[in-house]
């Protein structure tokens, strides 16, 4: 038996493989031409067309939820916390401008005068106290409830007009919810658009 050793056919290879670029030669690289503008018309076409494609950018992030494009108003996660839970549910309160919609047009509605005294009468004192009740329960219910939750889940957050900003999110019709929701009811989360 032969004990000279075999070379591998697959030596790791040492180092990067090349040598370290100069600094002064990865600023050049990194550095691009500047194309000033020739005048003023065409300075402010170029700033326009950053401004457009930034504000297109961040409207984009808007309506993705991403935290850093939310207005000061979504932003934290006590807020996120509120949207999921009011999201995650069906209340009363969101049916409360369709409602009012509703009731808007059967007043609207050229009835006979004998019909149309009996709808006024419906409405006003049947319709709008019910739901005048039926929100201002839902809303009390939901800003005080949510406000217990985020206590208990997120201690270190700040409870400043989370309850309000609950309740004010669960007045509104699901679709027109902004930032739009990212759970449906039940709590599963909405599947991505294609």
């Amino acid at each position: 038996m032969d004990d000279t050793p075999v070379p591998d056919d697959d030596p790791k290879p040492q180092g990067k493989g090349r040598p370290t670029p100069k600094r002064r030669e990865q600023e050049s690289r990194r550095r691009q031409p500047v194309h000033a503008p020739k005048d003023r018309k065409e300075a402010y076409r170029q700033m326009r067309t950053k401004q457009a494609a930034e504000r297109d950018r961040a409207r984009k992030g808007m309506l993705a939820g991403e935290e850093k494009y939310l207005p000061v108003r979504d932003k934290g996660p006590a807020r996120k916390f509120a949207r999921n839970w009011v999201d995650s549910r069906r209340l009363p309160s969101q049916y409360f401008l369709p409602f009012s919609l509703l009731i808007l047009l059967a007043t609207w509605i050229p009835w006979p005068m004998t019909i149309r005294a009996q709808v006024l009468g419906y409405v006003v004192t049947i319709g709008w106290p019910i739901m005048m009740i039926g929100v201002l329960f839902t809303s009390v219910y939901v800003a005080w409830k949510v406000k217990r939750e985020v206590a208990a889940k997120l201690p270190d957050e700040s409870l400043r007009g989370v309850g309000f900003y609950a309740a004010m999110r669960a007045l509104q019709i699901r679709k027109l919810r902004f930032p739009p929701p990212t759970v449906l009811p039940g709590g599963k989360p909405v599947p991505p658009k294609k």
